[in-house]
């Protein structure tokens, strides 16, 4: 167990005066079995009206606009989250229950494969290899440990907007890109898998107390039987130091911040602060 407090902060800077912006932020924590909120603030400035709302995918979303001329636009996301280490069922379902016409209806929307999650040929040969090879967990996991082989991460090689294919082509790619592609290749072959977006405390021997960078994070949940979460940019399991702001199809589902505006170019500033607490 691990209770870790981030601090988000995003900057737009704008060459010339934005006169209005609209903007919806899915920056707050979940609520979750192994995840339980202590704090959670969202501090926007400036701004005019501010709402919130639960969307589809059970996100918790903070509508804002701003209507008066502004030249910077800062969001800062505070939170102390506990995280539980992981724990499975232990009775996991094969290929027949997950080809059964209940979980095809009940996951559809996590089997179906979209531009941004569409598997390479290469990638989706290998997905129904590791299918004919081995168990549902078995295949997934084979999948993850293939894409963080072939796969270098790159800051900045691709963009949000960036298909899962491009990536692959590239061999290179940031956490989203390696998110997508596992859950293409996943859905290839039937298992159902959400992409998650959260955060990681990336130092796993740091000190009580110690603040370090951040990231900003994605990874997948695969369903056999329940939720498996796994990272496959780390090539690792999901643990109390990831912590998930929210799940659904896709990184355009759940991107921390979006909106429209008008009038000039703006210029984006990240910084992720996290520390364990406990």
């Amino acid at each position: 167990m691990s209770v870790l407090k981030i601090v988000h902060r995003t900057t737009f800077s704008y060459d010339l005066p934005v006169l209005n912006s609209y903007n919806e932020a899915r920056l707050t924590p979940a609520w979750l079995p192994r995840q339980r909120v202590l704090e959670s603030r969202l501090d926007i400035s400036p701004v005019s009206w501010r709402s919130t709302y639960r969307d589809y995918w059970e996100t918790d979303v903070v509508s804002f606009e701003i209507t008066a001329p502004h030249t910077q636009l800062t969001v800062t996301s505070t939170s102390q989250v506990e995280v539980l280490p992981a724990q499975h069922r232990e009775e996991r379902v094969g290929w027949d229950e997950l080809q059964g016409p209940m979980f095809q209806d009940l996951l559809s929307e996590y089997l179906a494969v979209s531009d941004a999650t569409e598997p390479p040929e290469d990638l989706a040969a290998f997905s129904e290899e590791a299918k004919a090879k081995g168990t549902p967990d078995e295949a997934a996991r084979a999948i993850c440990d293939y894409l963080h082989q072939q796969m270098n991460y790159v800051p900045g090689a691709t963009t949000v907007h960036s298909a899962a294919r491009e990536a692959w082509e590239a061999r290179s790619g940031v956490c989203q890109d390696f998110a997508h592609l596992a859950a293409g290749a996943l859905r290839h072959i039937g298992i159902p898998a959400r992409y998650v977006s959260g955060y990681l405390h990336p130092k796993r021997d740091a000190q009580i107390g110690e603040t370090v960078r951040g990231e900003s994070h994605a990874w997948v949940e695969w369903w056999t039987g329940d939720w498996y979460g796994f990272d496959p940019t780390n090539d690792s399991e999901v643990g109390d130091h990831h912590v998930i702001v929210a799940r659904a199809r896709e990184y355009r589902d759940v991107a921390p911040l979006s909106g429209v505006f008008g009038g000039s170019t703006s210029h984006l500033n990240v910084d992720v602060k996290v520390t364990q607490i406990a």
